[in-house]
């Protein structure tokens, strides 16, 4: 299994954010900005987890709703809800959650290893677990969740 963490790195940082009431992290340097959600424009056929896109600063990005996407609950749509731009492989994206909690800073042998419950050798869109004082936050690889640069979950 490919990991979308580098290895090489000693501490790394993670934005970590609640969607669907389970916490999910994802890697810092993938993070452009942390925006208020607002309406967005439908795409007709568009797979259920994408909402729309939304005009930013004159690009035209997608906004996934994170919690559809891995099977929780859909995230409501009002104004306490943030979207988390991101970038991966080239390309811009939004995932709408509901909220951004903290910033946590970890050292890579503190980050562990998921177990591998989908019994294929296929890339997990969970790429790691980090133990905090809330419980758990599972590091996503964002590829794999959108569906580019890995395969996306079932």
């Amino acid at each position: 299994m490919q990991s979308a963490i580098d290895a090489t790195r000693l501490d790394l940082e993670f934005v970590a954010f609640c969607t669907g009431g389970q916490n999910f992290s994802l890697d810092i340097s993938q993070v452009r900005e942390i925006r208020r959600w607002s309406p967005v424009s439908s795409l007709p056929h568009s797979p259920e987890e994408v909402l729309g896109v939304m005009n930013l600063r004159g690009s035209v990005i997608p906004i996934y709703d994170l919690a559809a996407r891995f099977g929780l609950p859909r995230t409501p749509h009002n104004e306490r809800n943030v979207v988390v731009v991101a970038a991966h492989g080239g390309k811009t994206l939004g995932l709408l959650v509901e909220s951004v909690s903290e910033i946590l800073s970890v050292k890579n042998e503190d980050i562990q290893t998921p177990p591998d419950t989908r019994g294929d050798s296929g890339r997990q869109a969970i790429t790691g677990i980090i133990t905090t004082d809330e419980g758990m936050s599972r590091v996503i690889d964002l590829g794999a969740v959108i569906g580019f640069g890995g395969k996306a979950p079932q």
